[in-house]
């Protein structure tokens, strides 16, 4: 096919043609064990994660020395206020970074970086968030999800010799899949790369582009059309946003992260020679999925330092605080909002540094250890923020500039708020992170009974896959009847001034419930399992609680075991364990007595204009335009907004 063939319009896909497209982009196989995969079986495996695993003596020392580094540079040379109110971070502050060595963190010494650990990452991520979450922003979207990580899981030799130095020193990297009119369902991506020769040819327009303004280099997803010698399919690209036919054409505003470089680029025509196309064809999804199980590790790090700094200004807010003669600290109302601030910061803490060090070894396998890190930290640290706007009053929601000119300390509450929101909703928002990890928990279950389920297979197949299931279920549903977690001896290294034995025997009494529930769940709905969205919300959610008290107790012990601050650890893990098993009974309370079904009446009301009514006595401020912009591929009519910083 010739560079003049006009793209594709998007895409038309049913919905089983999109859920097959992310089946076959997933991985297939678990060749090393999963705590968390075991967890949703009910099968309490703490010897996958206990003793806690620690990072390597010189590979500490390094990590320390660069925080260190780290510290120093951004308490005396960044100004987070300055950052939000021009809404833009500096050049000379990531000239300074990049000095540094703080975009190569993630990358090997051999290519020029740091070679940090995952966990020394994160720490470093959380360090430069908390003085302005868009650095963060910045240093992650380059690192865990721009070039250098697909590189380095997918790359070949010759690639990361030419790009890793480049982004290890001197070069911004993004990351390209989203597009005006697909989100999370990349199976209607219409971006195409036809080939032409020893080069494709990309043409179509990506959005939220993370870094993209100021990017050197690209990583792009676009469809290869099937054709001769072509197996097609979604493929990742790497980039050169210098190249002619590309252009930046809007840098984004949000309601937070003002200081992000995030925008809109099309591509019309652009050239990449087939030496920059990374992996097979057709491998970009899975590409981008293998990367995002480590990726996400940086979302809960950034909530790591949210919750830290939470707990300090809610303890030194409170403290200095009187109403009705005493500090509001003591107030009970105040006070079970500060206890939940502290225990649930320290969980989070053991659920990123337990998941990072786990990625660090390798010996486990995490991409639902990742995802349930994301989508726990980021709704918790949510409720943190939130808790200390209320605990600030109406100072909570006064900015932090209005704070400082009448005199006041400046501190940016709802700044934070604003600037965590987004958490929810990047690299997979909540909603479909509860769908993928569901589909990751019961994977198991499908293996063996899938084509009992599939409406399109023969009889042949469902007798098959029914005594294939008929094997499997009869060895593994005894075992939900009873374990450890019922015997009073049991985990009682665990037990010292404050005992946390209890508590890890709920975990494993309640994961065995939690699998039976999940089995139950499949026997009474079969196909229809998939569409009940709410219940295996409430199935992930329980996990997520359940991975997270069984990260804290180990983490408490570990830092006993230790002598670091290991009985203030324990009483912070055991709080944190009865505030997670209130809120896991109400889930599975929840998963039988709920309102989905009339939810669903509701909403069908809704589409169809029956409550319409009830839109009436206002007006709309949004203006006129469309839901989605055109995004039809062809030359931009746009000034190109790329700001290479030099």
């Amino acid at each position: 096919m010739s560079a003049s063939t006009t793209p594709s319009s998007r895409p038309a896909v049913t919905e089983r043609e999109a859920r097959e497209v992310a089946e076959a982009a997933r991985e297939q196989h678990w060749r090393k064990p999963s705590f968390a995969k075991e967890l949703f079986l009910g099968r309490f495996r703490l010897d996958l994660i206990h003793p806690h695993p620690v990072p390597e003596d010189e590979a500490a020392q390094r990590g320390e020395e660069f925080l260190a580094k780290l510290r120093d540079f951004v308490e005396t040379k960044v100004d987070p206020a300055l950052i939000e109110r021009e809404a833009r971070i500096p050049d000379e502050v990531i000239d300074g970074l990049k000095e540094l060595g703080a975009f190569g963190m993630k990358i090997g010494t051999k290519y020029g970086g740091l070679g940090l650990t995952q966990v020394y990452y994160n720490k470093a991520l959380a360090l430069a968030g908390s003085a302005s979450p868009a650095i963060g922003v910045l240093l992650s979207a380059h690192q865990s999800i721009g070039v250098p990580q697909p590189l380095k899981l997918f790359g070949t030799e010759e690639q990361r010799e030419r790009f890793l130095p480049r982004c290890a020193r001197t070069d911004i990297s993004a990351f390209l899949l989203t597009e005006p009119d697909v989100g999370s369902d990349p199976a209607r991506l219409a971006t195409t790369a036809v080939p032409d020769g020893d080069d494709y040819v990309l043409d179509g327009v990506k959005l939220w582009t993370t870094n993209g303004v100021v990017a050197d280099l690209l990583v792009v997803m676009a469809r290869v059309p099937k054709s001769e010698g072509h197996r097609g399919g979604i493929t990742a690209f790497v980039v050169e946003t210098n190249s002619p036919g590309v252009t930046v054409e809007n840098r984004n505003a949000f309601m937070g992260l003002r200081g992000i470089e995030n925008g809109v680029t099309r591509f019309h025509r652009v050239r990449v020679p087939a030496a920059n196309r990374v992996g097979e064809e057709g491998q970009g999804l899975k590409i981008a999925l293998t990367t995002l199980n480590t990726g996400r590790l940086s979302l809960p790090a950034s909530c790591v330092a949210a919750g830290k700094w939470c707990l300090k200004i809610a303890r030194e807010w409170s403290a200095a605080r009187e109403q009705w003669g005493k500090p509001v600290a003591h107030h009970e109302a105040v006070g079970s909002k500060i206890s939940f601030i502290a225990a649930t910061t320290f969980a989070l803490e053991a659920v990123t540094d337990l998941a990072s060090q786990m990625a660090d070894e390798d010996r486990n396998d995490i991409r639902i250890e990742g995802a349930l890190a994301k989508l726990y930290a980021s709704e918790m640290a949510w409720t943190m923020a939130d808790e200390l706007v209320q605990i600030r009053g109406g100072r909570g929601f006064e900015t932090a500039e209005s704070l400082r000119a009448r005199g006041e300390r400046g501190v940016p509450a709802e700044q934070l708020l604003r600037d965590l929101r987004i958490n929810r909703i990047f690299e997979g928002s909540t909603e479909i992170m509860h769908l993928l990890i569901a589909r990751e928990a019961v994977d198991a279950h499908l293996s063996v009974a899938g084509d009992l389920i599939d409406p399109e297979k023969s009889l042949g197949d469902k007798a098959k896959a029914g005594a294939h299931a008929g094997a499997f279920y009869a060895k593994w549903l005894p075992k939900l009847v009873a374990g450890p977690g019922r015997l009073p001896t049991s985990y009682t290294e665990f037990k010292h001034e404050v005992d946390l034995s209890g508590h890890l025997r709920y975990v494993e009494r309640t994961s065995r419930k939690l699998a039976r529930s999940t089995f139950y769940a499949m026997s009474r709905w079969q196909g229809r399992m998939e569409s009940k969205q709410g219940f295996l919300g409430r199935i992930v959610d329980i996990g997520a609680e359940l991975f997270a008290m069984s990260a804290a107790c180990v983490r408490a012990e570990h830092l006993r075991a230790r002598g670091e601050n290991g009985r203030e650890a324990y009483q912070l893990a055991d709080v944190f364990c009865r505030q997670a098993r209130i809120r896991v009974e109400e889930l599975f309370t929840r998963l039988w007595t709920n309102t989905d079904d009339l939810d669903r009446k509701v909403v069908k009301g809704v589409l169809s204009g029956t409550y319409a009514w009830l839109e009436q006595g206002i007006v709309d401020p949004s203006g006129d335009g469309p839901w989605i912009a055109d995004a039809t591929p062809g030359p931009s009519q746009k000034e190109n907004l790329h700001r290479p910083i030099r």
